[in-house]
């Protein structure tokens, strides 16, 4: 099955252009683009696990590696799509345009870093795997019924494709031809289980046959590839074609969150003669002549003062509300539960 799915790249590893007929497609923008949102949410995810190493964060899903997957295919979408991530999406999120400062309250437990920006259409990140992808189709679906030309993104990992809900979700979006694009990013582990343990299969892409759609895998450190793939699956989605499934083959550089430990799973090696996402993109700037350091190192202080800006607001939010340990779980809140609110709520008052 890797014969029939072979990993599609636009750049190797050295960023040379493989197929000259997508020098049309890419230009000083676009390469700029993809360079500055890789940075951010970079220097985000770096901020964010400080944050977490000095107890001003909580446990923390870090996502280095992975830049070039949630960034490429977050630029592919449309203002008035939906994007349904994961735990460890916060990449795309951010290049879609959720707030930072919210998103760093997410990661300390805030009812508030789940609410997006005004127009903005992105659920709260899903932490239960798989759950979001029959809610990407629900909305996809519905999009459709309205006639609209919006469609929706759903992200998650290997070890999603082992749960029933992957499974109803690419077969409710088959039968009714459902403008959504699976976006698996396949880093090679769920959590700390390899995929060659969770899965008989040598492709997550080859899972699309069962459902008749088209899978594509692609290298998910190549931006390019995924940028363009990604959109072509948009553009067919709008278009009336359906879903798609996209395998991302992609490195988690290092912990599956801060509370967890690789070394246990994962030797020194493994992951050694990847090439740094970042790093590609780079090599392929200074080899096509859209390298400005000056440029670069403006972008960089301009990241800095951003997330420096966002780590003091979200510091300095309002103290948390209690009822939001009772609220926005169900629409009538079960009479056990209204009562430990009332009493607990009756305890703080007494104080």
């Amino acid at each position: 099955m890797e014969i029939d799915f072979p990993i599609k790249k636009v750049i190797d590893d050295e960023g040379i252009l493989l197929d000259s007929s997508y020098e049309k497609q890419i230009d000083e923008q676009l390469v700029k683009d993809f360079y500055y949102n890789m940075v951010r949410v970079r220097t985000f995810d770096r901020k964010a696990i400080n944050l977490q190493r000095q107890g001003r964060l909580g446990t923390y899903a870090p996502f280095e590696g992975q830049e070039a997957s949630q960034v490429g295919s977050a630029l592919a979408l449309g203002n008035d799509d939906w994007i349904f991530p994961t735990y460890r999406d916060h990449g795309a999120t951010l290049t879609y345009g959720a707030d930072m400062a919210r998103t760093y309250l997410y990661w300390n437990g805030r009812v508030e870093g789940c609410v997006p920006p005004e127009g903005k259409r992105i659920f709260p990140p899903a932490v239960p795997i798989a759950t979001q992808l029959p809610h990407a189709v629900g909305a996809a679906w519905a999009e459709k019924r309205k006639g609209t030309r919006n469609a929706a993104i759903a992200y998650f990992g290997d070890g999603a494709t082992s749960e029933g809900d992957f499974h109803e979700a690419l077969n409710f979006a088959s039968v009714f031809q459902v403008p959504v694009v699976f976006f698996n990013q396949n880093n090679g582990y769920a959590i700390s289980v390899p995929m060659e343990k969770q899965m008989n299969s040598a492709t997550i892409a080859q899972k699309s046959v069962a459902y008749d759609i088209p899978g594509i895998r692609l290298d998910g450190n190549d931006c390019f590839a995924v940028y363009f793939e990604t959109k072509k699956a948009f553009d067919d989605a709008r278009n009336g074609y359906g879903p798609t499934l996209i395998e991302a083959v992609t490195w988690r550089t290092g912990a599956h969150t801060t509370a967890d430990d690789p070394s246990k799973y994962r030797s020194a090696e493994q992951g050694k003669h990847i090439i740094d996402p970042l790093v590609r993109l780079e090599k392929f700037m200074r080899n096509y002549g859209y390298w400005d350091e000056e440029w670069v190192t403006k972008i960089k202080d301009k990241t800095t003062v951003e997330i420096e800006a966002a780590v003091e607001e979200m510091e300095s939010f309002p103290a948390p509300n209690v009822e939001d340990l009772f609220d926005h779980v169900y629409a009538e809140l079960p009479a056990d539960l209204a009562a430990q609110k009332e009493a607990y709520l009756a305890q703080l008052g007494g104080q």
